[in-house]
């Protein structure tokens, strides 16, 4: 029995042992934090901006109905490529093709009427020179009888002649001056038919004019019946068939949109950048793009358009023409335009772009979760009477100083934990380049997330880069 005691007892006096020395561990290391560190090294950074967004092309045109009827034709179909002016579709037209065809006529018409007036404009012409001729051939008769009838008056009066003689020179001269003065009577009165007849022609290519143009509207009230096709490209949407209804100027109508031509040439991704990112987007700037329907490609890019208007996230309108608050998150359109787009990309595809932004070569660089904020009072080592300090009335000014947030790390030095501040320069996927604060191979914290959240200045640390963290960890 006794034995049994002395065992019971010894066994008691181990386990206490046992505990007190596995407490009197535990107590010598209350206060230090298990921390997970990296390096401060150099290496090659890239900063991109990542956004989401779909392939389009970078000129397209929606052909609209611009007249209203059936759809009595469609000459291309989906995916067909197609060439400047070249005719798309027909919408039923029989009343502007009369009315061109009336329109045709009544300028045949008019030209006719015209060529009649102009054939008669060269008839007068020519009868004025007609008529001019026989006035200048009697003038020149009645020179020639006047001085016949002067020869023959003085001869009469010498007694030379007889008076027969006398009065025929007479008569002759007095016939030629009737004759001249009725070639002068019909050249007045040709003149006057001749400015007639102009007067018709003039008249008559007014309404050649006149009718021309009525062609020309009624021509264009035709064509407008048509869809010819404003650019060379493919076919990507035809959403109407031969039969319906089409009608112009109803926005947002199906009806209204006959089919869409591409300019496939030049494909681009268009996406969404948010607002935090779309100051370091530049032009010309290269990206790389990836499809979702082809997966395992990526199509090199550069930056060609950069919206300048905030996009709403929610509705996809623009800020200034929204009532919504602007507290909502926006995005910028940008536009990467594809350097070797495959032929069979289609436009409408999901896509992503990774805009390569700023590049660093051999730039010192931390962890980019090492990165914490700290008010400078936080840092500071609390004076003995910082108890009488507290009683008395506190400084504003060296309050707003102890207030200031503080970007920098943690450094391991001497196991403890030492903030520095540091200057910061681009980001990359993880890590972050650091300017100023550090040299190449200083050990900073990087976890975990909490210990960074909370760890204080000099604090101490244990050094386990081994052990995955837990989401909390006392400090």
């Amino acid at each position: 029995m006794k034995r049994k005691w002395k065992i019971t007892i010894a066994v008691l006096v181990l386990v206490l042992a046992g505990g007190g020395a596995l407490w009197g561990v535990k107590y010598s290391r209350r206060g230090i934090v298990t921390v997970q560190t990296g390096r401060a090294v150099r290496q090659d950074l890239v900063s991109q901006v990542t956004a989401s967004g779909e392939v389009k092309p970078r000129k397209y045109i929606n052909i609209g109905a611009n007249a209203m009827g059936e759809l009595t034709e469609i000459l291309v179909k989906e995916g067909d490529r197609v060439a400047k002016g070249q005719l798309l579709a027909r919408v039923e037209s029989v009343q502007p093709e009369a009315d061109v065809n009336a329109q045709r006529a009544a300028l045949s018409s008019a030209e006719a009427d015209a060529a009649a007036a102009e054939a008669g404009v060269k008839a007068s012409d020519d009868n004025l020179t007609s008529l001019q001729a026989t006035i200048d051939r009697n003038k020149s008769e009645l020179d020639r009888t006047n001085l016949e009838f002067k020869r023959a008056d003085q001869m009469f009066k010498d007694k030379l002649i007889a008076r027969q003689d006398f009065e025929q020179k007479k008569a002759a001269y007095d016939s030629q001056q009737a004759s001249l003065r009725e070639a002068e009577a019909r050249l007045v009165q040709a003149k006057a038919q001749r400015a007639q007849v102009a007067a018709q022609l003039n008249a008559s290519q007014k309404r050649i004019g006149q009718q021309r143009a009525i062609v020309t509207r009624a021509t264009d009230v035709l064509r407008k019946f048509n869809a010819y096709a404003p650019l060379e490209g493919i076919v990507t949407n035809l959403p109407v068939r031969v039969g319906e209804t089409v009608v112009p100027g109803i926005q947002n109508s199906a009806a209204s949109t006959i089919m869409t031509i591409a300019d496939m040439s030049l494909i681009t991704a268009e996406v969404k950048v948010d607002e935090t990112d779309i100051v370091s987007v530049k032009m010309d700037q290269v990206a790389d793009v990836t499809i979702d329907a082809m997966p395992g490609k990526t199509f090199k890019g550069h930056v060609i358009e950069i919206g300048n208007t905030a996009i709403l996230r929610s509705t996809g309108v623009a800020a200034s023409q929204s009532n919504i608050s602007s507290q909502e998150a926006k995005d910028f359109k940008v536009v990467v335009g594809l350097d070797n787009p495959p032929s069979e990309i289609r436009p409408g595809l999901s896509c992503t772009a990774k805009i390569v932004t700023a590049t660093r070569q051999r730039a010192l660089s931390v962890p980019i979760q090492a990165l914490t904020i700290r008010q400078r009072g936080d840092l500071e080592t609390k004076p003995a009477d910082s108890s009488a300090q507290a009683a008395s009335r506190p400084d504003p000014v060296a309050e707003k100083a102890r207030k200031e947030e503080i970007q920098g790390v943690f450094v391991v030095s001497g196991g403890k934990a030492a903030f520095r501040k540091v200057e910061t320069g681009i980001t990359g996927a993880t890590d972050i380049e650091v300017t100023g604060g550090l040299t190449e191979g200083d050990e900073v914290i990087t976890g975990s997330y909490q210990v960074i959240k909370t760890i204080r200045q000099d604090a101490q640390v244990k050094v386990d880069n081994k052990t995955p963290f837990k989401t909390s960890t006392n400090t």
